[in-house]
């Protein structure tokens, strides 16, 4: 088998453009979740998972499903989302950087 390639991505990065790049969430409950779509709307977003269940979620750095995404807490998959094993080994390799990695800006910006 291939080894995952390890990706660095900042530390402080928005809660919005982490979940843009990782499609994960984890539930308080210790679940990770798969995201299937985000609809955004100033400093909140109408989240929807693989599972069908529908919530909103504050943009912040310091929030609890930003450290447990950078920290990798979680306790198990949702059997229901049905999270493919390519990417939870793909999320394994992912590192975040205080000073190294990408800041996600996504298209790249003028001025």
């Amino acid at each position: 088998m291939k080894k995952t390639a390890k990706r660095y991505y900042r530390k402080r990065v928005d809660l919005f453009r982490l979940i843009d790049k990782i499609k994960l969430w984890p539930s308080r409950s210790g679940t990770l979740h798969g995201i299937r779509a985000i609809e955004k709307s100033g400093d909140t977003a109408l989240v929807t998972t693989h599972c069908g269940k529908t919530f909103f979620a504050n943009n912040s750095r310091n929030s609890r499903a930003a450290r447990w995404l950078r920290n990798k807490w979680f306790h198990k998959v949702c059997g229901t989302c049905a999270v493919p094993q390519w990417k939870l080994e793909k999320y394994n390799a992912t590192h975040f950087r205080r000073h190294f990695g990408s800041d996600l800006r996504g298209e790249k910006q003028e001025g």
